[in-house]
């Protein structure tokens, strides 16, 4: 369900709200009226999209493998492309070959609640077994390691032990990621890192809330009183309508403030450990031109909805061809290899990738907005 509405239309929350709130409640993870949450919402900040990128043909879940079928979801990109950890959790393992059937070099992340996560075909490994990381940590590089004809990253989720997989498409759409793309959905009661984030950018906008990440009936009521004024439906999420209101564009040229601050807390969601002191220096400049980088955006060193959107938001992504920048533009697919010694296994699966196509000149393929800043290229002298 999206968190956000445009005001034009009709909520589905108020729809609900006279005869059916306390369904309504239970489904979205809030209280109708109070913006507070319930110990059920699942939207609480502690999931992230793994890697920036695009589904693959034939790279869904239960897609056929030979005998058995694929236990995950391929997010294709370049080599080399951050990955990150979906959740916070401890390295469990690192190497090649680490479950039957997946072929290159992985890594298995363990969560709470005997949840497990495998990101698999790496490049590079950035971590070691019993390292704890965070959500949005950068734990590896995306690569074409084992048996596959493309780079991508081959992400599973495990519930219950290592070996049973779930669909991790809809396990993350249910806790506010859009692995396919689109914006982090957070419900009041959410925690953590993002929700530091949400706090800076109230700042910056007047509030005066305490930065603890704690989205409490306090931070839902800035929320809510920065949804009336932006014209938006006040339900106190802060999901797809509601995030482009809040961020800042920020650079060298901005002032000391919340709006960096926002900025810095941000990327020191993988990790960059730096000083959220509101001066965009030489270092906080040249971790965001890192993280553009590694992230196959254009390197500006400007903080702007694009980098937003990757950054703290985890990624907007298209399919070839399927967006309106990039008409009749779409690859062929390359299905991953099965490993032949283990076709027989329930297991196996190796993932599916497609190469990274050449677009029109002038075409960005990463389905970047009209007002994103085009990629400078080269011209050959005649």
């Amino acid at each position: 369900m999206n968190q956000d509405h445009a005001r034009a239309g009709v909520s589905r929350r108020k729809l609900l709200a006279g005869t059916a709130a306390g369904i309504g409640a239970t489904a979205v993870g809030l209280t109708l009226g109070t913006g507070s949450a319930t110990a059920s919402s699942l939207m609480n900040g502690l999931w992230a999209n793994p890697a920036q990128g695009y589904f693959p043909n034939g790279g869904h879940y239960g897609a056929p493998r030979g005998s058995a079928s694929h236990a995950g979801q391929d997010i294709t990109g370049p080599t080399g492309t951050a990955i990150y950890a979906a959740r916070g959790g401890t390295v469990q393992a690192t190497g090649s070959n680490l479950i039957t059937g997946r072929t290159g070099t992985g890594i298995i992340l363990r969560h709470a609640n005997n949840t497990y996560t495998y990101y698999g075909h790496l490049s590079r490994v950035r971590v070691s077994r019993g390292d704890r990381v965070e959500t949005g940590n950068w734990i590896g590089d995306m690569g074409a390691t084992g048996n596959v004809t493309g780079p991508h990253l081959h992400f599973e989720i495990h519930t219950g032990s290592l070996g049973s997989t779930t669909n991790p498409v809809p396990y993350m759409r249910n806790r506010g990621v859009d692995l396919g793309g689109g914006w982090l959905t957070l419900d009041p009661g959410a925690s953590g890192s993002s929700v530091r984030v949400v706090q800076r950018l109230l700042n910056s906008r007047g509030g005066d809330l305490q930065v603890d990440g704690d989205f409490g009936s306090v931070t839902t009521q800035a929320v809510r009183s920065h949804q009336n004024g932006a014209d938006l439906v006040v339900d106190g999420q802060v999901g797809p309508k509601t995030w482009p209101t809040l961020i800042r564009t920020v650079d060298s040229n901005s002032p000391v403030g919340h709006g960096v601050r926002s900025a810095q807390e941000a990327l020191n969601r993988r990790g960059d450990g730096l000083r959220v002191d509101g001066d965009f220096g030489s270092v906080t400049r040249s971790a965001v031109e890192t993280f553009q980088r590694v992230n196959q955006l254009v390197v500006d060193g400007e903080c702007g909805p694009i980098t937003w959107r990757a950054d703290v938001l985890i990624t907007h992504r298209r399919h070839w061809g399927l967006g309106p920048e990039h008409p009749g533009v779409r690859p062929a697919a390359f299905p991953c290899r099965p490993d032949p010694r283990s076709t027989r296994s329930a297991l196996s699966s190796a993932g599916s990738a497609r190469a990274r196509p050449r677009t029109p000149r002038g075409r960005c393929p990463w389905g970047r907005r009209p007002w994103s800043r085009p990629r400078r290229r080269s011209r050959r002298a005649a």
